[in-house]
């Protein structure tokens, strides 16, 4: 089975050096040098003031929200990972959702404004595939309305928007390094925020909110392990390779397929990328479930990412129409696309959509 993606793991050699070390000094969690140590140097390849290394990237949201003290209202995109909106509900909060972009599947920024109601706290939007959202327009819309806006840079290790880390624009970036991610540390994720007091703020919510004897606020534990970032240290040195070969695969996914009925995305040219996803609009539905079924019967498994659109969850309270989302995600499939993948199966996978498309 060639699956959607395929985790990267280091030689168990070097992995099992860091686990000797770990045996060693028998500090298995609580900040441990192997976490301190994957905190600095996350820091310093993303080119970011401060960085706190959670237990996932759902933590990751639910520790901004509360951060920052969100309430009320929080305007979102309806095109992203179930989590983005559970984050807000679980903080009690009420998504609100705003259509998006159907080139880079972003929010459509210049819609924005016209959601915020005198309830309205926040923004938190995603940037989906690693496509940046446009965060030069919601910066000013959120400054304008006194917003605090947290981005879900789940895909978007690496990215840079004018030579600038896309985690350093908003009040708080997340990001997710669960194991099927560009960079992963099997379960973890960030909080990523360019003010001191937020980040020193975001420590003490991650640890049950004290430090040693002293109890400052109510926290939980978004804490994460010396396994963890064993795993970590292990991949960061290989992400700049893993994009590398990512960019081949892409190149050879478009001439492969160049021919079809279908949409490809399109990379902004003055970005830096990191080829995080591979997603194919079809059609319609019918086209979508169709290449998936005969995809399927050939061991090659691609996933509908994103769906459902986010503003049609069965346990919403509020109804929001949100027609171009909800027609991107009944149209789009994601294809494996992982480092390991090579030419040979790259050009299967192409032709199998091609087999399904005119079958």
């Amino acid at each position: 089975m060639i699956n959607v993606t395929k985790s990267f793991l280091p030689p168990l050699e070097e992995y099992s050096k860091y686990l000797e070390g770990i045996w060693e000094r028998n500090w298995l969690t609580n900040y441990g040098p192997l976490v301190n140590e994957l905190e600095k140097k996350l820091q310093e390849y993303l080119q970011v003031s401060n960085l706190q290394f959670t237990s996932n990237g759902t933590i990751a949201l639910q520790l901004a929200i509360k951060a920052l003290e969100i309430k009320g209202e929080v305007i979102t995109t309806p095109y992203s990972y179930v989590a983005t909106t559970g984050a807000i509900l679980w903080e009690n909060c009420t998504p609100v959702f705003v259509d998006i972009e159907d080139k880079t599947f972003c929010i459509d920024a210049e819609k924005i404004e016209a959601a915020i109601t005198e309830k309205t706290t926040a923004i938190l939007a995603t940037h989906v595939y690693g496509l940046p959202c446009d965060v030069q327009r919601i910066d000013a819309i959120a400054k304008k309305h006194n917003l605090k806006v947290v981005y879900d840079g789940a895909h978007a290790f690496g990215v840079k928007v004018g030579g600038k880390s896309i985690f350093e624009y908003g009040d708080i970036s997340t990001c997710s390094f669960h194991a099927t991610k560009l960079f992963h540390s099997v379960e973890g994720g960030a909080v990523i925020s360019n003010d001191s007091d937020i980040n020193k703020k975001i420590f003490l919510l991650k640890t049950f909110g004290h430090q040693d004897d002293d109890h400052f606020s109510i926290g939980i534990n978004g804490k994460n392990s010396e396994f963890h970032a064993a795993m970590g240290l292990c991949i960061l040195p290989r992400v700049k390779s893993f994009i590398k070969r990512r960019k081949e695969i892409l190149l050879l996914y478009r001439e492969a397929l160049k021919t079809l009925p279908l949409t490809l995305v399109e990379i902004p040219l003055d970005i830096e990328y990191n080829y995080s996803y591979f997603p194919v609009l079809f059609k319609d539905e019918k086209e979508v479930l169709k290449v998936k079924q005969y995809l399927s019967s050939n061991e090659v498994n691609a996933r509908r990412y994103f769906f459902p659109s986010l503003n049609t969850l069965p346990y919403l309270k509020l109804r929001t129409k949100c027609p171009v989302s909800e027609n991107i995600a009944s149209r789009v499939l994601c294809l494996p696309y992982y480092q390991q993948l090579t030419n040979e199966e790259v050009l299967h996978i192409s032709s199998l959509v091609k087999e399904a498309l005119y079958k």
